[in-house]
């Protein structure tokens, strides 16, 4: 059976934009969608009693009216739908255990501002192996009204861009970034943003060449890490793009026209959860495309 693709729904905007961009996506993989709504339990004392039959029902009302709206925009697609009950976080990468992929929505705070990603998707992320896309809601035109694109519009040619790290392994990363692009018929730009250290840079009687010296070297290491993708993937485009300056920064300068960003996030095998480093912490900050957050050891 094929593995479901598996959006969170909250009833909120955003959660409409990702369960939007999950159909899409569970359409490229020929795979069913599962439409997911945490049943949680309020716990902030300092708010008003809540009568839990009717809170049942507004969750259903929520899980029912996403999955509904989808079968309606999708006829092709098979949608399920869950309303578990737990913890979002927990019960998410519980649902994401036997998923190919999980897409959550982020609030956006504008263009500079970029993505709050709430405690719920910072968690999730963290708790599960799975691969994780957190989706921005679409522009909204002067009028106020969202501008989304039309049900069929899948593949518009845009690069997936994937930050790269010449020192960590980065194979499951790069798989995600060349299978996605070979779905939706677009290339692969690989940034990797570097710069020597100040004190090296200002230390006298330094060859000035060694600094064309360095460059050189990350880019062949660059390219070296692209090669075997370049291989199984001869039909996607793949552009190394490395740069000087902080990595997040130039991952973010890149990602502005980016169909899909794609980061790194290290598995640690630890009672905490597993660790977001700085560029992807920026990155779903502040990136305005969806990014898809992958673990690796």
């Amino acid at each position: 059976m094929t593995r479901p693709v598996t959006v969170g729904v909250d009833g909120f905007r955003e959660s409409r934009a990702a369960a939007d961009w999950a159909a899409k996506e569970a359409l490229l993989r020929e795979a069913p969608l599962r439409v997911v709504h945490a049943d949680e339990w309020p716990r902030v004392p300092a708010m008003p009693p809540v009568d839990r039959e009717e809170h049942r029902r507004s969750a259903d009302t929520v899980l029912e009216d996403a999955a509904g709206e989808l079968r309606r925009r999708y006829p092709e697609l098979a949608v399920s739908a869950r309303r578990p009950t737990g913890r979002a976080a927990a019960v998410l990468a519980v649902e994401a255990a036997d998923s190919q992929l999980l897409v959550l929505g982020s609030r956006g705070r504008g263009a500079l501002a970029g993505f709050l990603v709430g405690s719920v998707g910072t968690a999730t992320v963290g708790l599960t192996d799975t691969p994780v896309v957190l989706v921005r809601p679409p522009a909204e035109s002067p009028s106020g009204s969202a501008q989304p694109r039309p049900p069929g519009d899948v593949a518009v040619g845009r690069d997936v861009v994937v930050g790269v790290d010449i020192h960590e392994t980065a194979d499951a990363v790069l798989a995600f970034a060349f299978d996605e692009a070979a779905r939706r018929g677009c290339g692969v730009r690989a940034v990797h943003g570097w710069s020597l250290p100040f004190t090296f840079g200002h230390a006298p009687g330094v060859d000035p060449g060694v600094r064309q010296e360095v460059a050189d070297g990350i880019a062949g290491a660059v390219v070296e890490l692209l090669r075997p993708w370049r291989g199984l993937y001869p039909s996607v485009k793949a552009e190394e793009r490395v740069l000087v300056g902080a990595p997040a920064e130039q991952l973010l300068r890149e990602a502005a026209d980016a169909e899909l960003v794609v980061v790194g996030r290290r598995i640690r095998r630890a009672p905490v959860s597993g660790h977001l480093g700085h560029v992807a912490h920026a990155v779903l900050h502040h990136a305005t495309a969806p990014v898809a957050v992958i673990a690796h050891d």
